[in-house]
């Protein structure tokens, strides 16, 4: 019988130390995962302060870039402005210039 109760004692003893032993990988485990959420958190953190650093840059840079795409419109209508104007100068000088030459030959 004292045989028997020592060898359920070995077994006791056994299986605390194995629930001793994953107790231990459990907190390891469980201290990795809070190190690597407080790294997470801290490059969130970062990530956040840039992009309102980056925000506070785009508003910024917002109204020049919405008067550059407006002078580039006035531009481009100016452009379509002398096209006609050259073309209507072209016709006029292509139209009578050969009444003029004809008018200065006859002289």
């Amino acid at each position: 019988m004292h045989r028997e109760i020592g060898m359920l004692t070995a077994k006791v003893d056994t299986l605390l130390e194995g629930m001793r032993r994953s107790e231990e990988k459990a907190d390891a485990s469980r201290a990795s995962m809070h190190r690597q959420i407080e790294t997470v958190t801290g490059r969130v953190g970062k990530v956040e302060a840039h992009m309102a650093t980056i925000k506070e840059d785009v508003e910024e840079m917002k109204p020049t870039v919405d008067e550059v795409k407006a002078m580039k419109q006035r531009g481009i209508g100016a452009l379509a402005v002398v096209g006609i104007a050259a073309s209507m100068l072209t016709f006029l000088v292509t139209q009578y210039f050969g009444e003029v030459i004809g008018w200065v030959v006859r002289r």
